[in-house]
């Protein structure tokens, strides 16, 4: 006879497997339990087996039978979701789902408005999106577990396709009562006896410190963080001055102190941001239509964090 069961209950067994609870994947799936843990049960009725171990204690851990199923489940959810694209390439539609990777220290300020957008214009696409540094966006890429990603030109392997949108120049933040809070602009001169809280993430921790290199300085690391947020409160009270690309719409720290971003002259790279893909991937509908959208949103100013004025 054969096997009676739906891909919503195989997302369903996936999302407990992950979360180790059925309360926890109903936050997640906005699903109630009662519905989720009926799921459960019957694609072990249908199986034959125990997917899950019930500990009141600690929830649902997975069976050792249980571990393989989810590696699979995964993959035949990944293949149904190319059977949508697959019907949208034929019919011409944009559908289906689409992984974006973006790089964590601006996907607070730009991805959730360009998703909410693109999902309004497209309401038969749905994003996952990914929060990640820039070596994690290079793997996920190419073992396929984001389609595209929103990121910097930093160390850009040639295996990978990187279509610029944005250039976008170094700013000094620092707080009021900075020494330097009064410039109009800044050379790393200006910077070499400041104490620095340095954004330290892979490539682009390498990136600001390449601005003192190029100038023979040695830079006064106080702090450092992979955190974008904490950085602006480390900076907001005083602990020194950071680095950044990206400008948020309001100049205040997460703590509600002021920041003050500062022009950084001189022989200093801008940053370019821009959309990443394999060389390899063909582009899909689905992916040709959000990257144009992320065109149509740089060109037309949308994108917060990227325009010319100095924030509020």
């Amino acid at each position: 006879m054969p096997f009676r069961y739906t891909l919503r209950q195989l997302e369903y067994f996936v999302a407990v497997g992950k979360a180790g609870s059925i309360s926890a994947a109903s936050d997640v799936l906005n699903v109630s339990s009662p519905s989720i843990s009926a799921a459960i049960t019957q694609l072990e009725v249908e199986f034959g087996l125990n997917l899950f171990v019930r500990e009141h204690a600690r929830g649902l851990s997975l069976t050792k039978a249980g571990h393989k199923f989810l590696e699979r489940t995964e993959f035949v959810l990944k293949e149904a979701e190319q059977l949508t694209t697959l019907a949208g390439e034929i019919t011409g539609k944009v559908q289906g789902i689409l992984s974006v990777g973006c790089l964590m220290t601006f996907a607070q300020i730009i991805l959730p408005g360009l998703r909410r957008e693109f999902e309004d214009t497209y309401p038969n696409v749905r994003i996952e999106q990914r929060e990640l540094n820039q070596a994690d966006i290079f793997s996920q890429l190419r073992r396929a577990e984001v389609d595209v990603a929103l990121t910097y030109d930093l160390d850009i392997p040639t295996d990978l396709e990187f279509c610029p949108l944005q250039s976008l120049p170094p700013y000094v933040v620092v707080n009021e009562g900075h020494p330097l809070a009064g410039q109009h602009e800044l050379r790393i001169d200006d910077l070499k006896d400041s104490p620095m809280v340095l954004l330290d993430l892979p490539y682009s921790g390498e990136y600001f410190l390449s601005f003192f290199q190029e100038a023979n300085i040695k830079p006064n690391i106080a702090e450092r963080t992979r955190d974008m947020s904490v950085m602006r409160s480390l900076v907001a009270n005083g602990f020194g001055f950071s680095i950044v690309n990206i400008r948020p719409l309001n100049s205040l720290s997460p703590d509600g102190k002021k920041l003050i971003f500062i022009p950084l002259s001189g022989n200093v790279r801008p940053m370019r941001l821009g959309l990443l893909k394999t060389r390899m991937e063909k582009e899909t509908n689905t992916m040709g239509a959000f990257i144009k959208h992320c065109e149509q949103a740089v060109t037309s100013g949308m994108l917060p964090g990227l325009c010319s004025q100095e924030p509020d």
